[in-house]
């Protein structure tokens, strides 16, 4: 079910390979580690993340470079990268933030003329498309190395948790292939189906990273369901565009010409004047649950003592903890930020109650 499952997914995506793991967290720990991100590397991503994309960059003993994000999109800013490029830059992690696809027009050439990496996050981006080269292609046909996606219960395409890496080039693949199941140096299907006794051997430190074929049987029948589900988020998202026309100072996210998201969230930014926490728990006493904008790891407890970098180096830009003058748009995007409600029974019906409910709520600020 796996090989099956790894097959339809390249196929879907149109890349020559696509490796399944046990999570994205994963897949971006061996995808870094497959392009030689080790101890002593710097990788430039962004602190605007869930916190799988700098601890990933930290299991390889590397160091996460944060750039900031465009309010609009919610994505790495590639004006930013300049400023943060170094002599030990191995690396760029850029987000596709909640489905919004990344300028990779502009971060690929740039990364490209430096000597770097690329690994994109695609954690939320299944069904997403950039046009590249005069054509619509998915995301998931790598634009850099390689691309890693999630199936946790949050994502469009689920197989209660999991992830896959895809890619172009067969060293990557190989690989991560090897260092998911433990360095084995002969897989135990190629084994088991061998007409003679094969004995495996551990000749580098490999993980426990794989999936199991229930999870595969799973992601195998919803992938099916991708264009349907994506044609559906689309819509739902075109009427919130709509509907929210009337609710004064509500931002909506922009999706630019060349992208096509699949909307795996929709993260509007507050009025000014809103306090977040009122509003939602407003909402939430009305029956409507919503999430804050997402998370910033500099932010976080953890990376008051892991090493980090805007740029400047720890502690050289003269921010106290949990703050980044250098991350402005981060940190307003995470605090002026409100995810709406939006899942594939979201009715017509439910949607104006949503957005009447907010312009309540942003009228009693």
């Amino acid at each position: 079910m796996v090989e099956a499952f790894e097959r339809e997914f390249a196929q879907f995506v149109q890349t020559p390979y696509a490796c399944a793991v046990s999570s994205c967290t994963t897949a971006l720990h061996l995808a870094l580690r497959a392009v030689g991100v080790g101890p002593g590397d710097e990788v430039i991503t962004v602190s605007h993340s869930f916190i799988a994309t700098a601890n990933s960059i930290r299991y390889c003993g590397a160091v996460p470079v944060f750039a900031d994000i465009e309010p609009g999109t919610f994505n790495l800013d590639p004006t930013c990268l300049d400023s943060l490029i170094s002599q030990r830059t191995k690396a760029v992690l850029c987000v596709h933030q909640m489905g919004m696809p990344c300028d990779m027009a502009r971060i690929v050439p740039w990364a490209r003329a430096h000597g770097l990496a690329i690994i994109e996050d695609a954690a939320c981006a299944i069904g997403s498309e950039i046009f590249w080269d005069g054509r619509w292609e998915k995301i998931g046909k790598p634009h850099g190395d390689a691309a890693c996606f999630s199936f946790h219960p949050r994502k469009l395409l689920t197989t209660g948790d999991g992830g896959m890496i895809t890619t172009a080039r067969k060293d990557i693949e190989e690989k991560c292939r090897l260092w998911r199941h433990h360095g084995m140096s002969v897989p135990d299907a190629v084994r088991h189906a061998s007409p003679h006794v094969v004995f495996e051997s551990y000749e580098t430190l490999g993980f426990n990273y794989r999936m199991t074929d229930i999870q595969a049987a799973v992601g195998r029948e919803q992938l099916r369901k991708i264009p349907q589900i994506v044609s559906r988020r689309r819509l739902q998202v075109q009427r919130y565009r709509e509907m929210l026309n009337s609710v004064v100072n509500i931002v909506f996210p922009e999706e630019p010409p060349w992208a096509r998201s699949n909307w795996q969230s929709l993260c509007v930014r507050l009025p000014v004047l809103c306090d977040q926490a009122k509003v939602m728990q407003f909402l939430l006493e009305k029956g409507i649950a919503t999430r804050r904008g997402i998370m910033c790891a500099h932010r976080e407890p953890a990376y008051f003592q892991e090493p980090w970098s805007c740029g400047l180096g720890p502690g050289a830009c003269g921010c106290p903890p949990g703050t980044c003058k250098r991350l402005k748009h981060s940190e307003e995007a995470q605090d002026r930020g409100l995810i709406l409600p939006l899942f594939h029974d979201l009715t017509e019906e439910d949607q104006r109650r949503v957005v009447e409910t907010l312009q309540e709520a942003c009228a009693r600020c």
